[in-house]
């Protein structure tokens, strides 16, 4: 059995820094791990690329040939990878051993992780190839400071859950910018009555029933660590 850690996340959230870092310490501990690129977007790497989706397709010739702007030519190359499943993916994975551990660096495209299914069946596939799949689902500490961020944050996060349906740890990145760590600390433990009565003040009384129920779902299914590699 082969072992993949899917690491996802909004854009800019850390997701490349994470796998560099995850791949020094590795190293360091005389352990092997091998780092795979699904985001057609990337150019430039700080740890080796063992499989690449620029290999199957280039962002810049679907922009130019399609006349897609980014975003869309971002997810005519996922759809395009899922068309390949079988093929480029199948050939790539047969050249590692059953104990090997892979991890796929991500696009950040919230798409992805909500209602487009290339994720999960990207994940399907890798089950039936045999590997044990988590997911690691990084989210800019900074984008928690207030309850409202902390909310959508939150939000995010478990429908990317509810979509992969894989073991799934949340972690905090780039928690050496947070000038107070005071204003993070308040939500890594929340206290629900406190967020809500929070919620309540900065928005209008007609949604305190939707604050109370988004809260409720929070406390029941989200929690987040801070990483141990900055």
């Amino acid at each position: 059995m082969g072992f993949a850690q899917l690491v996802i996340g909004p854009a800019g959230s850390g997701k490349s820094t994470y796998c560099s870092s995850l791949y020094q310490h590795c190293e360091t501990v005389g352990r092997t791990i091998h780092i795979v690129n699904l985001d057609p977007a990337a150019e430039n790497f700080d740890y080796p690329v063992a499989m690449d989706i620029r290999e199957l397709i280039s962002l810049d010739d679907v922009m130019e040939e399609l006349s897609l702007g980014p975003n869309g030519a971002l997810m005519y190359c996922m759809e395009h990878l899922e068309e390949n499943l079988d093929d480029w993916l199948t050939e790539e994975l047969d050249n590692y051993l059953d104990d090997d551990y892979l991890v796929f660096d991500c696009p950040g495209q919230i798409e992805l992780l909500s209602h487009v299914p290339v994720l999960r069946n990207f994940v399907d596939h890798l089950k039936r190839k045999n590997f044990n799949v988590c997911a690691v689902y990084l989210l800019d500490s900074q984008f928690i400071t207030d309850v409202t961020k902390f909310i959508s944050g939150c939000m995010a996060s478990l429908s990317a859950m509810i979509q992969l349906e894989l073991p799934h740890v949340n972690i905090l990145s780039k928690m050496d910018l947070v000038t107070n760590k005071k204003d993070i600390d308040d939500y890594l433990n929340p206290v629900s009555s406190i967020l809500l009565s929070e919620l309540n003040q900065r928005m209008a009384p007609q949604y305190e029933k939707l604050n109370k129920a988004l809260m409720e779902l929070v406390s029941a299914y989200i929690s987040y660590i801070t990483p141990l590699l900055q």
